[in-house]
């Protein structure tokens, strides 16, 4: 079977594409050229490059590889739909039929015009399945008293704030909650809080409740462990078996070295 990836920015494309080579499968990829590095030519086997209104150039790309399964890997920033991107025909149908454009409803959207050539929007994490947060405490310190009772209160908010497609992260100070994603992304907010209130800050950064696998899959790494430093936070909460740890073995040795927590609950 062949198999087709949309790429967006990060690392995430690139693991797809090792996934996919560890298991033997082929790989077309679709390229954005407002978002993925141009090192992707480097590792997949066939690229093609569209721009990000570019729908139909897209579907009959994966048609004519005879894709039928499709993994959407890497992000998109919202804002770029919104920047001036000039749509074509099939973007500019299926973005008026929508009744919101949220992250779920877009990427919902492209899903649906894709199943009506054929072919399938699966599980982005298909072939990186051993790179979820598994349940339990990963890093060597656990959390304190204080950093529970953020990740308690925390869980609450930001399942709320998931529930409404709003952000996956909000940063956390003594059960208060000092900063909320949107579009900014982790990195951006966790930066945020740390000017607003440095110091014994906890990220909570969860999957929706009722994640869909296919896009928009909670993302951690070794940048989120840098920009948690920086801005003097020092427990992480992830939700277990639907949050993609990027490198992980590092980044948890970085965690380790500066005493952060890092635990999935």
């Amino acid at each position: 079977m062949k198999y087709g990836l949309i790429a967006g920015n990060g690392q995430f494309p690139f693991l797809a594409v090792e996934g996919a080579r560890k298991a033997g499968a082929s790989l077309s990829v679709v390229a954005i050229k407002e978002e993925t590095d141009k090192r992707i030519e480097e590792v997949a086997e066939k690229v093609i490059w569209v721009g990000i209104g570019q729908l139909g150039k897209m579907i009959s790309f994966f048609k004519q590889e005879g894709v039928t399964k499709v993994m959407m890997c890497g992000q998109v920033k919202h804002v770029q739909i919104f920047s001036g991107a000039f749509p074509d025909w099939r973007m500019a149908k299926m973005l008026f039929g929508l009744k919101q454009r949220n992250t779920d409803s877009l990427i919902g959207g492209i899903a649906d015009e894709m199943a009506k050539e054929g072919i399938e929007l699966i599980d982005s994490t298909f072939f990186i399945q051993e790179r979820l947060a598994q349940k339990g405490v990963l890093s060597r310190r656990k959390p304190d008293s204080n950093e529970l009772g953020n990740i308690e209160y925390g869980l609450k908010v930001a399942n709320e704030i998931a529930r409404l497609d709003l952000g996956q992260t909000i940063v956390v100070r003594a059960k208060a909650c000092v900063a909320i994603e949107a579009m900014e992304g982790t990195d951006a907010v966790i930066k945020r809080a740390g000017e607003l209130a440095k110091g014994k800050l906890t990220v909570v950064k969860v999957a929706k409740p009722n994640q869909d696998m296919r896009f928009d899959v909670p993302v951690v790494g070794i940048p989120t462990i840098n920009t948690m430093i920086q801005s003097g936070a020092t427990c992480l909460c992830l939700t277990p078996n639907k949050t993609l740890m990027f490198d992980k073995e590092e980044m948890l040795k970085l965690a380790d070295s500066h005493k952060i927590c890092v635990v999935a609950v």
